[in-house]
């Protein structure tokens, strides 16, 4: 589970899934599935979590990385650039952002 704190020093990744309600269900088994049986066995992740908006037409993923590289090597896996490109499929696109913690409140 996703711990928030200021003094987490790792790497923070918020990814925004642009989807239709008829594709959300299928992109977050898709998702589903990618973590469990590939990104969460990659080096240097920590946790993540997976959110749907009531409407249905956006999903975001936060998740956290011991460090930027590792995050950056499990994208560059043939396994998540296959998925990913199955991911693209049940989306109008997605948008990987790197964040630093600024507060908690």
């Amino acid at each position: 589970m996703p711990t928030i704190s200021r003094d987490f020093h790792g790497q923070t990744v918020i990814t925004t899934f642009d989807t239709t309600p008829a594709m959300a269900f299928d992109l977050i088994e898709a998702l589903e599935a990618a973590y469990a049986a590939c990104i969460r066995l990659q080096p240097g992740f920590i946790a993540a979590g997976l959110h749907m908006n009531d409407a249905r037409t956006r999903v975001c993923n936060y998740s956290q990385w011991q460090r930027r590289e590792d995050y950056q090597a499990m994208l560059r896996t043939s396994e998540m650039r296959e998925r990913n490109r199955h991911i693209n499929e049940l989306c109008k696109g997605f948008e990987p952002v790197m964040y630093e913690v600024q507060g908690v409140f």
